[in-house]
């Protein structure tokens, strides 16, 4: 791999598809509002979010070198880190530099929109700033903190941060788009942590896998995920989302089968592999198919 495809690889490109999910259910949202979008700002906040979430990536990278974490984690397809450091392929201080150089460009883009749009988008930039910040060495010490915080990240600050950028207001349809985000990130970090319950208790992490059963936290995965399903056609209902984005229910069946397949091997490493590819293929999906049902309708 050369030192272009190190860098690239080090941001985790393969998990950054979840903010294009994000930002475009957002987008398709204000889109449906007001029949059309200003492309200079949807393009301004998606390269600020994709800077966001791989400064997030990286630092968290960082960290889990720092820590030994990462000699001791399973490695998988979905965690367990990029194995860069681990490698010797880029240096700590490398790897720092570039984390806080990722969130320097989100800076400046968020700054340049407060000007541009609004000093509102302040009440979910600055909260978006300090997740990304403290995530790895003071949120993930909180078993609920570190529960939410994904879910914060993804839904309340990236989707009312771009509804608000192309709006130029918050409403109750993107607080209502914000909550399936919100509940389908905790519920895919939640699940991600199955695989490093051990590695992370033993570098003092605190999340929920840390301090209650693999059943109990099974059973919160399910109630997360049927949570969002739940917020999209309670949206519908309450006509803050069109008809349309029940196109996203078409995943509803991959997702009950993933959640059966959780609870009944949530003991099994070996067996929950698999399973956690099912919940990412059933997260993204369902976020740019309500996507679509927006920009349809």
């Amino acid at each position: 791999m050369n030192k272009a495809g190190i860098y690239v690889f080090e941001t985790r490109p393969q998990f950054l598809v979840l903010t294009v999910a994000c930002v475009l259910a957002a987008a398709g949202a204000a889109y449906w509002k007001s029949g059309g979008i200003d492309l200079f700002y949807l393009a301004l906040v998606l390269v600020g979010a994709l800077s966001a979430h791989a400064s997030v990536n990286i630092l968290n990278d960082y960290s889990d070198y720092k820590s030994g974490l990462d000699n001791m984690t399973i490695k998988t397809p979905f965690s367990g880190g990029t194995g860069i450091l681990p490698k010797k392929l880029m240096s700590p201080k490398a790897a720092l530099v570039y984390g806080l150089a990722t969130l320097f460009i989100t800076v400046a883009i968020g700054l340049f929109l407060v000007y541009a749009r609004g000093w509102g988008l302040l009440l979910v930039g600055i909260p978006g700033v300090l997740l990304i910040v403290l995530y790895t060495d003071y949120i993930t010490r909180s078993p609920l903190l570190c529960l939410l915080a994904p879910g914060l990240g993804f839904g309340t600050c990236m989707v009312l941060g771009t509804y608000f950028v192309l709006q130029g207001h918050y409403d109750y349809t993107a607080f209502a788009v914000s909550l399936i985000p919100l509940f389908f990130v905790s519920d895919l970090l939640l699940l991600n942590q199955f695989p490093d319950r051990e590695p992370d208790r033993a570098v003092g992490r605190r999340h929920l896998l840390t301090v209650t059963t693999p059943r109990k936290n099974a059973y919160i995965y399910a109630v997360l995920i049927m949570g969002a399903y739940l917020v999209l056609s309670a949206g519908v209902f309450l006509k803050l989302m069109p008809p349309a984005t029940l196109i996203g229910l078409i995943s509803l069946p991959l997702a009950i089968t993933t959640i059966r397949g959780v609870i009944k091997h949530s003991d099994d490493l070996q067996s929950l592999i698999p399973l956690l590819g099912k919940n990412v293929i059933v997260i993204l999906s369902t976020l740019f198919l309500v996507a679509l049902g927006f920009f349809m309708a």
